[in-house]
């Protein structure tokens, strides 16, 4: 008898795996009247979850006739003291690879692709910047669980109400204003962060705002643990952050945007003194079968 597949085996593999040298976002919406199901099976045999990583959003889902346990559209937070845009869409393309002009070459392809039914909305491109550090220069990601903990963290797990292996994934994308950034002291640099850039060490005397004290992810109850596989992104001499938090459902990151935007506890993150968020969405990530993503939850 073949052994039971594993949760990692049923995912998305470019979920589960590090940050590419380079990715392109596709964010797109459905033409209004526009049948999406031929588009979709087309798109899904052609999807490996791994090159090419693909979310729907709740709108699309509905508009399949399914409501999908655990998804629905970013609203924002009651209460936050910032502003967090809500930017829903019906579906989420994160092409990785190594090359940018390979992506480019993708990206023209998955439009003429989804062109019957979709319009897209907005392309970003990524990059992998001094491994894995943010365009601040600090380290991004430095709490994310290994490798063996990541699953259990990113993926809906065996009997839960959405499928085995498919995840649940937050995204922002983040303008940087780095004007400010730049003219803050190092000390004021590294408070905000919490953590010493050049040692990437946490600060004992950091302000409660510093952003590590606020996204502590084991000082939530229950704790809030998110894999996160955020990459940096540039337009001209404008950047920031494609930020990209991955759950088995996302109470986590519900849990720490809370804390951050000051709805908690009236603590502003200090993050938002340089930066801020330009889009919000909310996506689910199908499982793979065979090699391509498996769309039959959603009658596909």
């Amino acid at each position: 008898m073949p052994a039971a597949p594993t949760l990692a085996s049923l995912a998305q593999p470019g979920i589960l795996q590090g940050i590419p040298a380079q990715a392109r976002y596709l964010t797109c919406q459905l033409r209004v009247g526009a049948d999406p199901r031929a588009v979709l099976r087309e798109l899904a045999r052609q999807a490996d979850g791994q090159h090419l990583v693909v979310g729907l959003g709740d709108s699309l889902v509905r508009e399949l006739g399914i409501a999908l346990p655990g998804l629905k559209a970013f609203c924002g937070v009651d209460g936050a003291r910032v502003k967090l845009p809500a930017t829903p869409a019906d579906l989420w393309l994160w092409l990785r690879g190594s090359d940018r002009g390979d992506l480019l070459v993708r990206s023209r392809h998955l439009e003429a692709l989804l062109a019957p039914a979709f319009d897209v909305q907005r392309i970003t491109d990524a990059f992998s910047h001094h491994h894995n550090k943010d365009l601040t220069g600090y380290e991004d990601g430095t709490e994310n669980p290994d490798a063996e903990e990541a699953p259990a963290v990113a993926l809906v797990g065996e009997g839960e109400a959405a499928p085995a292996g498919s995840s649940f994934v937050a995204v922002q994308r983040w303008r940087h204003h780095m004007n400010r950034f730049e003219a803050m002291s190092r000390q004021q640099q590294d408070h905000t962060i919490g953590r010493e850039r050049d040692t990437n060490e946490e600060l004992d005397d950091a302000p409660d705002s510093a952003h590590v004290k606020r996204t502590a992810q084991e000082s939530f109850e229950p704790e809030a643990f998110v894999l996160r596989r955020s990459m940096p992104w540039a337009e001209g001499n404008e950047g920031g952050l494609v930020f990209a938090a991955f759950g088995r459902s996302f109470d986590a990151f519900e849990a720490q945007l809370r804390r951050m935007s000051g709805a908690e506890d009236g603590i502003v993150d200090a993050l938002f003194t340089f930066t801020e968020p330009e889009t919000g969405a909310y996506y689910w990530c199908p499982p793979v079968h065979g090699g391509h993503i498996d769309l039959s939850a959603v009658g596909l």
